[in-house]
């Protein structure tokens, strides 16, 4: 059951939130109130729910226990408790849901970095068929892709393409996407009819603002230069390519699609930022051990998620066991969000036994 106490104080500071703004308070309380409404709304709807059902229950309990209360009336009594016993369950599941820490990330929009891994060809249109996939997701729901940098491989597909999915909660629906993505089909160019087996690492970050994420301009190192195509062919003329050191952690991000040195630099600099970002919530998430157990596989870019089987017409992810012969219907990116729910329930599961182990 969750603590009383804990759902008073919640209540009470939604009241306090409610009474500020009608108090008609500056830009940028209202802002931060109005963002901390949005998250207490739901939590405080469960529980007032969940209060009003309880003292449904126990009025009910004491209906029961007055020696003037007859047969029938006794009898509707207990079956009003059975329900309500149920619906007291169910209310307390969703508020133990809604009351597990959140990640700071989770409304975030988010950057998708897509690289061809072992496979060659094959793994570059792979790398394609990926990219593609999360495009169509992004139409379904509504989100916005605008590419970063590709580079195009020569048959097909990516060796490597970086985009911004724009969209509130982008990221809380795409971070279990990290890892490597494995494809067992026959190529095009393949005789023999021999499946080959690819593989393309795909890996999603929280796309930073600069308020979440300071960097001192004296810890980067900017070089500018001529940008090229395939084969060594010039772009343009002017050097508008940049190159960005974080000296600190050694990341280096390059930039060179746009003609305008400005804009490389402005996608170089977004790109560094959700990596900065990124790799400090893998230091915290190291931090906290009982956390990181409660996730569904480790985000780590080298982990073996999930792979997809053309000859037999399946997408199987490894992390939760879970087979769908829906393939042509997850790279459509219609049914990709059957996994993506079943990840994020099997995580909240997984976080939920934590915190309850954690309270025991």
């Amino acid at each position: 059951m969750v603590n009383s106490d804990r759902l008073d104080s919640i209540i009470a500071r939604l009241e306090e939130i409610e009474a500020t703004l009608a108090a008609s308070p500056g830009r940028d309380d209202y802002v931060r109130l109005t963002k901390e409404h949005a998250e207490l709304s739901p939590v405080v709807e469960v529980a007032r729910a969940l209060k009003e059902a309880e003292r449904e229950r126990h009025d009910l309990h004491e209906l029961l226990d007055d020696p003037a209360t007859d047969d029938d009336m006794k009898a509707l009594a207990r079956e009003e408790i059975d329900a309500l016993s149920d619906r007291i369950d169910d209310l307390s599941h969703r508020l133990k849901l809604l009351l597990l820490p959140k990640d700071d990330a989770d409304e975030m929009s988010a950057i998708l970095e897509i690289r061809a891994g072992t496979g060659g060809d094959e793994a570059a249109l792979f790398a394609g068929d990926l990219f593609r996939m999360y495009t169509r997701l992004a139409d379904i729901h509504g989100w916005k892709v605008e590419v970063l940098s590709a580079s195009e491989a020569d048959h097909g597909g990516y060796k490597e393409i970086i985009a911004t999915i724009a969209g509130r909660g982008v990221f809380a629906r795409l971070k279990f996407e990290s890892g490597v993505h494995r494809v067992q089909r026959v190529p095009e160019t393949e005789s023999g009819g021999r499946i080959h087996t690819s593989t393309a690492t795909v890996a999603v970050l929280p796309e930073a603002e600069e308020v979440d994420i300071e960097i001192d301009e004296r810890d980067l190192r900017i070089d500018v230069y001529r940008a090229s195509g395939p084969g060594g062919q010039s772009v343009n003329t002017t050097d508008s390519a940049v190159r960005i050191t974080h000296l600190p952690t050694g990341i280096v991000v390059t930039q060179q699609d746009e003609k305008s040195q400005h804009k490389n630099r402005a996608k170089a600099m977004k790109v560094l930022r959700a990596r900065l970002y990124e790799a400090e919530r893998q230091r915290r998430d190291a931090e906290r051990a009982a956390e990181r157990r409660g996730q569904v596989g480790t985000g780590d870019r080298s982990e073996r998620i999930r792979t997809y089987n053309f000859p037999q017409g399946r997408v199987t992810d490894h992390r939760i066991n879970l087979t769908l012969y829906k393939l042509d219907r997850v790279l459509a990116g219609e049914a990709l969000d059957e996994i993506i729910d079943a990840l994020a329930t099997e995580s909240q599961a997984r976080q939920l036994a934590a915190a309850e182990g954690a309270h025991a």
